[in-house]
């Protein structure tokens, strides 16, 4: 009987399959903001309270954040083609659920079903492409233009919410998902072929799935409550208590079960727990700059919808530049730390750009060159962060690593807009307080430089935040830059002794045949 080769070949339908697995995470991330501009309208037509409008938001963050490390655990169980499929199809029916609401109730039991599915998509997705490119070159143009979807999705979906609300009406923000979810779906079952023998058909840990969502929920509810009943609120602490004595009661459990959800060994290697780490603090800086500058340029600077959301173009060219033509370039030839500590500088440079924020600032003079750095650095530093984030994992835990990534991005992302947001009003408390006990003449005035007192003000923490991100990047992450040899499911060992080289990793990954 002839040997089996030690190095899988390429699957020859890869790049297809990228392009469906891309359309994919975009829906994925677009829908995070593109209701967002679309609230307003939702909530006058449904007849939605100001106290239950978060709920639009919050649904879909808690149900997509607690559930994630369940879908990248079934996506290692089930198989992740399957999971991808059956993701895409259950998100594209909660959107037509969504679109069709005519109450509150069935809009929040929409996104939250949006939520359960996307926890479904997004880590096999990601997982799909750690198992199917193998190569280090062309895993780094993979990754390189993932990455610029993850980072711009959210910018892209402030420009179609806004075309759609204002041209169409807010239902169409939910129809737009089914044709990208169809397509997505029916390329995905023709095309993707997932390798044999990379599932882990491990029993399911039962006690860390409910340990770990009901203590991300908690921490997701937590931050969600900051924005409307402040950091003293007994409720908030106690969620933020809960949280914590929930996810103890995990990591013990996950330390002692024989086959747990979340294996410690993924997030233990200091490689992939500084992308973790580092990547949720940069997220936490972005999300809470979209946030300011939607109301800015709408509220402050009087944009429209639509004009809003091309004003974020700038950001979307800075951050596919960076990926695709910075960041892939240079994967194979430099470690990643060196692209992701200085990605994340970069963006805190354009962060501090945005730092000198005035009622008549000039668009092209402070907010256009603000965004290109900032688009340019995280652009760069995304990219390696995606395609570590499985280094040298075993195929079996592909799927949770690849959860652990959206993880650390929905909590920052929960974090950043109740974090900067809480930070903003207060300080634009203090002010508007402050100057009208000197005087101040023209309320309509002081309440617009308030408000950029606020932004600029949880600007800078932003600007603090970044800094901290690339310090963990350069200080935690020491995987060598990945060999230009093919390897069988990763770029680099998993040690984390630094070396960067396919050593080691191939014998691990012997992979012979792909199949449907």
């Amino acid at each position: 009987m002839s040997k089996t080769p030690d190095i899988r070949l390429p699957d020859p339908s890869r790049w297809k399959a990228l392009a469906f697995i891309a359309l994919a995470q975009l829906m994925v991330v677009l829908d995070a903001t593109i209701v967002n501009i679309a609230l307003p309208h939702a909530q006058t037509d449904l007849g939605i309270t100001d106290a239950n409008k978060q709920w639009v938001i919050t649904a879909y963050a808690l149900a997509f954040g607690g559930l994630l490390l369940f879908g990248g655990r079934i996506a290692d169980l089930w198989g992740r083609k399957r999971t991808f499929v059956v993701g895409l199809i259950g998100f594209a029916l909660a959107s037509a659920l969504g679109g069709a609401a005519q109450n509150q109730g069935m809009l929040f039991g929409s996104r939250a079903l949006q939520g359960v599915f996307g926890a479904l998509l997004a880590p096999a997705a990601l997982s799909l492409l750690a198992v199917m490119f193998t190569d280090a070159r062309e895993r780094a143009k993979a990754f390189g233009i993932y990455g610029a979807i993850a980072g711009g999705g959210g910018a892209v979906g402030l420009i179609l919410g806004g075309f759609l609300t204002q041209t169409l009406n807010w239902r169409w923000t939910f129809f737009v998902n089914i044709p990208f979810a169809i397509v997505a779906a029916v390329g995905a079952y023709f095309v993707i072929r997932e390798p044999v023998g990379s599932r882990n058909r491990s029993s399911l840990d039962i006690p860390g799935v409910v340990l770990s969502a009901l203590g991300l929920v908690s921490l997701v509810y937590g931050f969600t409550r900051v924005e409307s009943s402040g950091w003293s609120d007994p409720l908030t602490i106690g969620t933020f208590v809960a949280s914590a004595v929930l996810l103890l009661a995990f990591v013990l459990t996950e330390s002692r079960v024989k086959s747990p959800l979340l294996p410690l060994r993924v997030v233990m290697d200091r490689n992939r727990g500084g992308v973790y780490l580092s990547l949720g603090l940069a997220i936490i800086a972005m999300f809470g700059l979209f946030l300011f500058l939607t109301y800015y340029l709408q509220v402050v600077q009087g944009f429209s919808p639509i004009k809003t959301g091309f004003a974020f173009l700038p950001m979307i060219a800075g951050m596919i530049t960076g990926s695709t033509q910075i960041g892939a370039r240079l994967m194979t030839r430099v470690p990643a730390r060196m692209l992701m500590g200085p990605g994340f500088l970069t963006a805190a440079i354009g962060m501090l750009l945005l730092t000198q924020l005035e009622i008549d600032s000039s668009y092209a003079a402070v907010i256009l060159p603000g965004q290109l750095l900032l688009g340019l650095g995280m652009g760069t530093a995304f990219m390696p962060a995606m395609s570590l984030a499985t280094h040298g994992i075993e195929p079996r835990d592909a799927g949770v690593a690849s959860a652990m990534v959206n993880t650390s991005q929905q909590v920052g992302g929960a974090i950043g807009t109740a974090l900067l947001n809480t930070i903003a009003a207060s300080a634009a408390t203090a002010y508007a307080t402050s100057h009208a006990a000197l005087g101040a003449t023209d309320p309509e005035l002081l309440k617009l430089q308030s408000m950029v007192h606020g932004f600029t003000g949880a600007i800078w923490w932003a600007v603090g935040i970044l800094v901290v991100a690339s310090a963990i990047a350069v200080t935690f992450i020491n995987a060598g830059r990945p060999s230009s040899i093919t390897t069988s499911g990763s770029t680099g060992s998993g040690s984390g002794s630094g070396s960067g080289s396919a050593d080691g990793v191939e014998d691990e990954f012997k992979i012979p045949v792909v199949a449907h």
